[in-house]
């Protein structure tokens, strides 16, 4: 019987302990949020069916109502739940070797790296840097939680940030930066190499653009597939969201030039159409992060009658008392982008919902920005 074995443990060398312990008991491992309230952890491993919980004094726990995982079932994550409830993913211990593999080759990892793993271990961002590593032999530290100084002071060369905490830390002090989660900045540094891949690929499979050696990208009515040794079994209520040839789709729209060079525009459901015209928030949140003024922003919709959707910017200010204008953000766009693409209204928030890898909770703002 191979059960699924939740580890509500704090990242640390007791974590990997008890994911090569469960994994060599041949059963498999649901990462558990260390943020998450007692509750809310009860709730996700009753949700995905753990049947054991090793708690965080290292006692393993038999839980109720649990379910069998297959044989050759390596973890289940939970997704990010930036697009709504989160789901379990299913991945084999073939899916993490390959995906180890084939990012440990592009990033031209040696015998004389090391790894750092200082995001979340129960998000892939966090756990894939756990799952190379272990793969490849490569050397390893891992951090319970993102701090600087402990980030500086690791001896690192490799890591893997989000951009917010990209930001704080001496860049040079590492030979990479694997950059997921959120928007990167567009002035990051030659070594910083920005991913795209989610829970279902079990790390990033695009890495600048470029899809990793065995992966593949088509294009479907605008929204992007892929298709890769690295992608799920199914979910864990056996939900299998691949095509009858195996291709994911993503929910992201995109193109792929003729280099192959993949541009992901956003998921379908964010682009706004105004008057006619379509506009993607990231670009503009971009520009107007870029603003003295903007300590954070989120472009949404809001119905008109006369243009459809209204571009709305969703913004928090640096300073409460000065927020800037809408004629000012106005001004920043239409500096570098075409004028529909301004947003024609503000309003002023005191923070907006993110994910831990710094994702945007976008569903979450449709009723605040109404």
């Amino acid at each position: 019987m191979n059960r699924l074995v939740a580890l509500d443990l704090p990242g640390g060398q007791g974590f990997v302990d008890e994911l090569q312990r469960t994994w060599s008991n041949g059963d498999a491992v649901l990462p558990i949020d260390q943020r998450l309230p007692a509750a809310a952890k009860h709730q996700l491993c009753s949700r995905l069916g753990a049947m054991v919980v090793v708690d965080p004094n290292g006692e393993r726990v038999t839980l109720d109502g649990g379910w069998n995982v297959e044989q050759g079932d390596a973890l289940v994550v939970a997704t990010s739940g930036s697009t709504g409830v989160p789901k379990g993913v299913v991945l084999t211990h073939d899916a993490v070797a390959t995906s180890a593999a084939a990012t440990s080759d592009r990033l031209g990892v040696n015998g004389a790296d090391h790894w750092l793993a200082c995001l979340p271990l129960s998000h892939v961002g966090g756990l894939s840097v756990v799952t190379r590593a272990l793969h490849t032999g490569t050397r390893l530290t891992v951090h319970p939680s993102f701090n600087v100084d402990a980030v500086e002071h690791s001896g690192a060369s490799l890591v893997s940030l989000v951009a917010t905490a990209m930001r704080r830390v001496d860049s040079s002090l590492f030979r990479v930066i694997v950059l997921g989660g959120s928007r990167p900045p567009a002035d990051r540094p030659p070594h910083v190499v920005t991913t795209y891949g989610m829970t279902e690929t079990g790390s990033g499979v695009v890495y600048d653009r470029r899809p990793l050696d065995g992966v593949e990208l088509r294009i479907v009515d605008g929204e992007l597939q892929l298709r890769c040794q690295m992608l799920l079994r199914c979910y864990r209520d056996d939900a299998d969201p691949l095509t009858p040839d195996g291709w994911y789709p993503t929910g992201d729209l995109g193109e792929i030039d003729s280099d192959g060079l993949l541009t992901v525009h956003g998921r379908r459901h964010d682009l706004i159409i105004t008057g006619g015209e379509n506009v993607w928030p990231e670009p503009v949140e971009a520009v107007l992060l870029t603003h003295p003024g903007v300590a954070d922003v989120a472009i949404v919709a809001t119905p008109d009658p006369e243009w459809g959707d209204l571009v709305t910017a969703m913004v928090v200010p640096v300073d409460d008392a000065c927020p800037p204008s809408l004629e000012a953000l106005r001004d920043l766009v239409n500096e570098v982008m075409p004028a529909f693409c301004a947003p024609r209204r503000v309003i002023i928030c005191d923070e907006l919902p993110r994910t831990s890898l710094g994702k945007l909770k976008r569903h979450t703002l449709v009723g605040r920005a109404g």
